[in-house]
This record gives structure tokens, sequence and C-alpha cells, in this order.
């Protein structure tokens, strides 16, 4: 079974207090003011307004569906999609051109070696699956829906007798082993300016929060709870559901009443989340 090393959390929390002081320090530096780039852009995509095509073709009606939230996973960008499955569903074994990480967001999904005992990761969870290693996907409950992120395309699966060894090991963490410092977990990618991270922050119930991002580039997913974006128009958004933003940008979203709310961010920069 697939299990991080021992060490893995301890450097998440390292990772993440170094994340949280430098973020806390920007809101007091100048080049970090709480400002919109005058050539900045943004996107909203409720999941209910997701265009569903075959993960997989050459499997046809048996094929997981997938949902492209940014980028073309047919293409070399990088690209977030939302992979759905139905209930029962395992794949044969095979692998990737590329390496992927995920998140699930409904359901009950299980990813590992062919031969191992079911792992059912709930939402909340994070696991990551290297190039060229062998591996099954399976899922569990009415409706499974994860979201699968890879820092260049195109995304293809191949058979067993393609596999090798890129070097990289997966990792599978259930949402109880996540290390959360000031509402926020590391979960990949580099602290420095410029350079794409991924972390999950959690917002408190019934609040007003506005995320600063400074980067040119955001992503954010809602994985549990729910939305309302502030802007020209309120969007809620469920689960599954996407923002984001190309240059600097101030997102203003409103939380549930009674649920707290996380949501992955992708970034290339600092961000700072203020609430009401």
């Amino acid at each position: 079974m697939k299990t991080p090393p021992k060490t893995t959390l301890a450097v998440t929390l390292a990772t993440v207090i170094a994340l949280s002081c430098r973020d806390r320090a920007s809101n007091t530096d100048a080049p970090y003011q709480n400002q919109a780039s005058a050539a900045a852009t943004y996107e909203i995509l409720p999941v209910g307004e997701v265009d569903w095509e075959p993960l997989n073709p050459a499997r046809g009606d048996k094929s997981p569906r997938a949902g492209t939230l940014w980028g073309d996973r047919n293409g070399t960008v990088p690209t977030g999609f939302l992979a759905k499955f139905v209930d029962g569903f395992s794949s044969p074994p095979h692998i990737h051109n590329v390496t992927y990480r995920a998140v699930v967001i409904r359901g009950q999904i299980h990813n590992d070696d062919p031969t191992a005992t079911p792992m059912w990761m709930p939402p909340g969870s994070f696991w990551t699956q290297p190039k060229g290693e062998i591996h099954i996907t399976s899922a569990q409950g009415p409706t499974n829906v994860a979201l699968v992120e890879i820092d260049q395309g195109p995304y293809l699966v191949r058979p067993p007798v393609q596999a090798f060894d890129s070097g990289e090991r997966p990792i599978n963490i259930h949402p109880s082993n996540l290390v959360w410092v000031d509402d926020r977990t590391y979960l990949w990618g580099s602290l420095e300016d410029g350079q794409s991270r991924g972390i999950f922050i959690r917002l408190r119930p019934d609040a007003t929060t506005e995320i600063h991002n400074y980067g040119s580039v955001f992503r954010g997913v809602v994985i549990t709870g729910e939305l309302e974006y502030l802007g020209n128009k309120n969007d809620s958004l469920e689960p599954g559901s996407y923002f984001g933003s190309n240059g600097a940008y101030n997102h203003k979203v409103r939380t549930h009443p009674t649920d707290e709310t996380i949501v992955y961010i992708r970034t290339n920069g600092r961000f700072t989340v203020s609430m009401d």
C-alpha cells in the first residue's frame, strides 16, 4: 500500500509554517498592497456548467468523464480538470505519460498498485501518481469526482508494457493526516515567488472573504463546502467549481452560513486571505 515516508508530514509542517509566515509578512510589504493589476483577468466556472467528455475515448462508454476547468489536457500547458467515476468503477492496470496530482471532491476513490488492498480516500484527500508507474483507479459512491492537475500535457493513458521508473514516488494523504497552520496546508511545490505551489485554505462559515493574489497565475477549486462568488453577478460555487485569474487580482467570496469551506489553490506567488 502506498504511504508517504515518515518524514513527509514533518517536512510539510515546516513548509506550511514557513509559507504562512511569508504570506503574513506580505501584508505590510509595499509591493504586495491589496490592489488588482489593471491588466488582470478573471474567470468563473460553476460545476453545473462544466462540459463533460470521455477521459479515455478509447474505452468508449466504460471511460470516466472529464471536464476541463483550465488549460487543455490534450495540449502542452498546465491543466486542471475534473474526473467523474460511476459507482463501482475500477480501471484496468495502466500508466500515464505524465505525472498528475489529484484531490478527492466527492465519493471515495482508491488509487494504488493493482495488487494493493483498497484504501478508500474521502473528500479532501490528496494523492499523486508518477508517470510511468502501473496503477489502477477505483471509485465507490453515488457520485465520485476528483480534481486532476498536470503541469504539462498531453495527458495520455498507456498499457502496462510501457511502464518505466521516473524516479518519482507516489503519496496518498487522508484528510486526517493533513497539517493545518493558520487554516492552510501546503501540498506541493516551491515557496519561491514565480514558482508554482498547491495549497488548501480553510474558510470559516458565514464570512465574507477576500483572497488577494499577487502572482501572475491563480487557480481556485472548491473542494468541500460552498462559496458565493461576489462579482458582477453572484455565482454559487459548489464543490468542483472553479475560479481563477491571470495577474494580481482580489477574489471576493462569501462562505456557506453553517459549513466551513476548503479551497484548493494553485498559484505562483504570494496571496493573503482576509475575512470579515
